[in-house]
């Protein structure tokens, strides 16, 4: 029996995983909250703005925000099902950013037309929507324009509507070629490539709405504590996510470990360039560190915080683990020590998580790169937000962008003069020791 399973699984144990996180997200809900409960807060989450920050814990309840999360993922895990995509790394970040942000911004109402509007553009350039299916999920993080257009417009209720269903088809359908644009600017060392490209036209349409006297205002919905069920959910997740990849790996720890020779540049996937157990191992670890950095700092456990736990969780198959990662949160964490936000400020704590995007500096350049990098992001995120009016779920995405492209050549115009330096002294040792022989 166990052999027959142990068969079936193989080549299938990222999808099942994906497919069993999707279900306990929703069998999670009705341990909240009861069916009716549910269905209200989930009319509250559809209704609400989802401007930078809602907390759908705060807003609908954790019933609601459970079940929204999963019916989330699911929708994803279906439509990479209905394009027939192999599960990679990739998969999983781009699933799991999208769990995450169903706590705080994304329902399945407002993410549709975006996907719709990517399906349109693939139909136009006579391309299957597999190539694009994966920048139709990240760029469902311009979601609030389409519930934000139905409320901040001055016509009637029917006509808004179409115009922000439009507005998500246009999103979805600029996106591909501006994303493919703005990945050459940061050179892959930003792991977020759709939110610096989001943040680029949530920019453009948040000016074009401001010329003509329409405004969007970021809010502030946040729940405060830590449940108890949730903390210890989360980590036993964590934990059985590692357990799992241990599992596949018969025990062989070193595997995880071998993820981190990756500087975790892009395209880095880690279950294509290693193992399906060590890539899960990894991000369980990746999980738990994380997890355990906002316990010890005294952070909440808001929605928004579990959902920036599930993206470096996800983020841990694509390009980032311990090693890359460290030195930026360090950063992030050191930061607050020069500036006016203290550790537990709510857009501190979520840069901390988010800032994983910046793995990639620490990876190649080292970990006072990766320092540096922390800080500056923790700067740049926290004005980002008031340049779209927070309809830009990936603010921390956009502000990474702006971290690599500005830090990058930077970093890189000294280590060339460093090698080039280190080249020359090499040539005069040489040059030195040659004519001491000649003189023996």
């Amino acid at each position: 029996m166990e052999r027959k399973v142990g068969k079936k699984m193989q080549g299938n144990e990222v999808r099942y995983f994906c497919f069993l996180s999707a279900a306990l997200l929703l069998i999670g809900a009705f341990l909240f909250a009861s069916p009716a409960e549910i269905a209200s807060g989930m009319k509250a989450i559809v209704l609400s703005r989802d401007a930078l920050i809602t907390d759908y814990f705060e807003l609908a309840g954790f019933g609601a925000a459970f079940f929204n999360a999963g019916l989330v993922l699911l929708l994803a895990i279906l439509l990479i099902e209905a394009v027939k995509l192999p599960y990679t790394g990739l998969t999983i970040a781009a699933l799991f950013i999208n769990t995450g942000f169903g706590f705080w911004g994304k329902n399945p109402v407002n993410i549709i037309p975006i996907i719709l509007g990517t399906a349109i553009y693939a139909k136009v350039h006579r391309s299957s929507l597999g190539r694009y299916v994966y920048t139709a999920l990240f760029a469902t993080c311009l979601a609030p324009f389409v519930t934000e257009m139905v409320y901040i417009l001055p016509f009637p209720g029917q006509v808004n509507l179409l115009i922000a269903v439009g507005m998500g088809l246009l999103v979805g359908f600029i996106l591909p070629p501006l994303s493919m644009h703005t990945a050459s600017m940061h050179m892959g060392y930003s792991l977020f490539n759709v939110g610096f490209s989001g943040g680029t036209l949530a920019f453009v349409v948040f000016c074009i709405l401001r010329s003509h006297g329409i405004e969007s205002e970021a809010v502030f919905i946040w729940k405060e504590g830590r449940h108890p069920a949730i903390l210890a959910g989360s980590l036993i997740y964590f934990a059985v996510t590692f357990f799992y990849g241990f599992y596949l790996e018969k025990g062989d720890i070193k595997k995880a470990w071998r993820i981190t020779r990756h500087p975790g540049r892009a395209v880095a996937d880690f279950v294509l360039m290693d193992s399906v157990g060590a890539t899960l191992m990894n991000m369980g670890i990746m999980g738990l560190l994380a997890e355990i950095y906002i316990l010890l700092v005294g952070g909440d456990l808001s929605g928004p915080i579990l959902g920036c736990l599930l993206t470096v969780f996800g983020f841990s198959a694509f390009g980032a683990h311990p090693r890359n990662y460290l030195p930026i949160l360090a950063g992030v964490f050191l930061s607050t020590f020069l500036s006016q936000y203290s550790v537990e400020t709510p857009g501190i704590l979520i840069a901390s998580l988010f800032a994983v995007g910046l793995s990639p500096i620490a990876g190649e350049f080292g970990a006072v790169a990766g320092v540096a990098a922390g800080m500056l992001h923790a700067a740049i995120v926290m004005c980002t937000s008031q340049m779209y009016g927070g309809l830009n779920l990936y603010n921390n995405g956009f502000s990474a962008g702006w971290v690599a492209i500005v830090m990058v050549p930077t970093v890189e115009s000294f280590r060339k003069e460093y090698k080039y330096r280190k080249l020359r002294r090499e040539n005069r040792r040489k040059e030195q020791m040659e004519a001491e022989r000649e003189q023996e």
